[in-house]
């Protein structure tokens, strides 16, 4: 029998992102279809648009740095250079950053409530699953550069 964490992790990551919405949107259509959030549809929406946004452009921003150097995006596989520019100096997880901003987007673009309800399991995944499995490979590849550069910036923000 496969190990579960092991066919989790080849799953990528935005897909884990857009998997939970797709589910969380099939619980609010079921579950409760009339459940929205409580916030004016004017508001909901521009504060939902304006997080869909900033969380692409800082998701995209991080893998356009990775595909600029041709290192990997996949978690456990080996990286070719430890990336600490742009949003790196903020975050060692920028995509990830990136998608969590564009997924409470969606949800406030949308005012679903259910999909917002699965977002600590996609975050919990992500913090104690895919980040270490990242972390252990970038220090095997990187030693004290990545251990300074973990001292400098936070794991999320």
């Amino acid at each position: 029998m496969k190990n579960p964490v092991r066919v989790l992790l080849k799953i990528p990551v935005p897909w884990v992102f857009v998997l939970s919405y797709l589910l969380g949107t099939v619980l609010q259509v079921y579950l409760r279809p009339g459940a929205t959030s409580p916030t004016s549809a004017w508001v909901s929406t521009g504060v939902g648009a304006g997080l869909f946004a900033v969380g692409a452009v800082i998701a995209g921003w991080g893998l356009t740095l990775f595909h600029r150097v041709s290192t990997t995006t996949v978690p456990g596989q080996q990286s070719r250079l430890l990336v600490t520019r742009g949003p790196y100096r903020i975050t060692r997880n920028p995509m990830y950053v990136g998608l969590t901003l564009a997924y409470l987007g969606e949800a406030g673009l949308l005012r679903q409530i259910w999909p917002l309800a699965l977002l600590p399991l996609v975050l919990a995944y992500l913090q104690w699953m895919v980040i270490p499995l990242e972390e252990s490979r970038l220090r095997e590849s990187f030693g004290a550069e990545y251990e300074a550069y973990c001292r400098r910036v936070r794991r999320w923000i």
